[in-house]
């Protein structure tokens, strides 16, 4: 069996008001991302104090964070997209070195 090999990219997790969700997974679709994870937050403790989740219809009322794995020449024009809605929004970004095994899963062959 071949050796497993692993291949360096980034990871960026963006936790955002559910409102704001769209606006993420769509900057994410136009610079191509080929993937991402959206997960329910019920609650958190950050800058803005505790903050809980109100389930409502639709889920707009909770915190969601969105992550996805990109090769890095890809982080510049997310950072880019969400400079503008984080100077008017509450939110945060994490940028991450990550490996992965099966790098045409995520844009680089």
């Amino acid at each position: 069996m071949d050796d497993l090999v692993l291949h360096p990219m980034k990871e960026v997790k963006v936790v955002v008001s559910g409102e704001q969700r769209k606006l993420v997974t769509d900057l994410l679709d136009r610079i191509e991302a080929t993937g991402y994870t959206i997960i329910a937050i019920t609650a958190g403790k950050g800058h803005g104090g505790l903050q809980e989740s109100h389930f409502m219809f639709g889920g707009m009322e909770s915190l969601e964070m969105i992550l996805t794995v990109v090769p890095e020449e890809k982080v510049e024009p997310i950072l880019a997209g969400l400079k503008t809605l984080f100077s008017h929004q509450s939110g945060v970004m994490f940028v991450s070195d990550v490996a992965v095994s099966r790098r045409e899963y995520f844009g680089k062959s």
